[in-house]
């Protein structure tokens, strides 16, 4: 399986800078990583309002377990909800922290 490059900042910053795509292959790489990481403790968004709030929240580990919901973290921009979620997927993926 692909595994992330955590040098590769230049990736997260073309990320940062345009989250709705086109990606480059070397970024779409990375995007599909993290799209096929475990369900377990993986972050998501929830939406709460349909096109306007989203909330952060996170896969349980176990099975039936309730979802994590980040109650603080809620995001009227989807850009910066998505930005959040890749920052955190890169985290979990690479042990790196983005800038």
């Amino acid at each position: 399986m692909y595994e992330i490059d955590p040098s590769r900042t230049d990736l997260a910053d073309e990320f940062r800078e345009n989250p709705d795509g086109p990606y480059s292959p070397e970024l779409t790489l990375v995007i599909n990583r993290m799209r096929l990481m475990p369900m377990a403790e993986r972050h998501v968004l929830i939406c709460i309002e349909r096109g306007r709030r989203w909330m952060l929240a996170r896969i349980p580990a176990a099975r039936g377990a309730r979802i994590e919901r980040f109650e603080d973290q809620v995001f009227t921009d989807y850009a910066a909800a998505a930005r959040e979620v890749f920052r955190r997927r890169w985290h979990t993926l690479t042990g790196e922290e983005l800038a």
